[in-house]
């Protein structure tokens, strides 16, 4: 029994194939494809793969992408199942005014999140911690967490690249390339990209002051996404960098769902 595990962003499809749907299952193959490149998936990436069992994916990047992705998988028997935010999952309580309005891969994150933490905190016989939970890629996502597994809410920002978008078309004359970042900028490129890296990592260091005022504990910070790596030198609160975050909590979700 094999399982495969999408992440279709605004941007890329990331896949996983898995030996079976579970947590701690083993890595069979992953891949990545520009959205432009989906409909090549079954003759190129996927066309040599193993036969999946079953399969699990999250996806926030529209209906009509997600029908081609479907297309995609018509190689293979089986139904294609999507993660959706709910009320609960997996140890974790949606507290959005809305829950099942929460995007569903800031939800699936956090249950791989909170599924991490419990399993850190049972290895160090620690209590439960409290999360800040981060990811990096077209927009910018920070979630904060209780211990007990409930989300409290989070904030949502533009990630670089909309970031100066929104500058060049807003400021006339600002046509640079990408720049460094530094503590004092002394060129519109470096400026441009700092101020944005800045933005970002001020938010983050924000909810992790709200979280800790909160539930009077110091929370975990975990970070993952596709621009994750770029914010890692220039933040200011301890983190761990996970890039399989999604892919964690959709195995979380996928035992529960569908193992019965």
């Amino acid at each position: 029994m094999t399982f495969l595990a999408l992440d279709v962003g605004n941007t890329r499809l990331k896949w996983a194939h898995y030996d079976q749907p579970a947590p701690g299952a083993k890595l069979l193959g992953h891949g990545a494809v520009f959205l432009e490149n989906i409909d090549r998936l079954a003759d190129e990436d996927w066309r040599d793969l193993p036969e999946p069992t079953q399969m699990l994916g999250c996806i926030v990047a529209g209906e009509a992408i997600r029908r081609r992705v479907e297309e995609q998988m018509e190689l293979w028997d089986f139904t294609p199942h999507w993660a959706v935010s709910s009320a609960a999952e997996a140890g974790m309580t949606n507290g959005y005014d809305h829950p099942t309005r929460l995007g569903a891969d800031r939800w699936v994150a956090m249950v791989g999140a909170h599924a991490r933490m419990v399993q850190q905190t049972q290895a160090d016989n620690q209590a439960r911690r409290p999360m800040v939970v981060v990811m990096v890629g077209t927009a910018v996502t920070v979630e904060a967490i209780d211990a007990q597994g409930k989300f409290l809410g989070g904030f949502i920002l533009p990630g670089h690249g909309i970031m100066l978008r929104a500058l060049e078309s807003g400021t006339a004359g600002l046509r640079v390339p990408t720049g460094d970042v530094c503590e004092f900028p002394t060129n519109t490129s470096d400026a441009l990209t700092s101020g944005g890296t800045y933005a970002i990592a001020g938010a983050v260091e924000r909810m992790v002051q709200h979280v800790r005022q909160h539930c009077g504990a110091e929370p975990l910070c975990y970070m993952t996404g596709g621009a994750g790596w770029k914010m890692a030198p220039s933040m200011s609160v301890q983190f761990e960098l996970i890039d399989t975050l999604i892919f964690d909590g959709l195995l979380e979700i996928a035992q529960r769902r569908l193992a019965l």
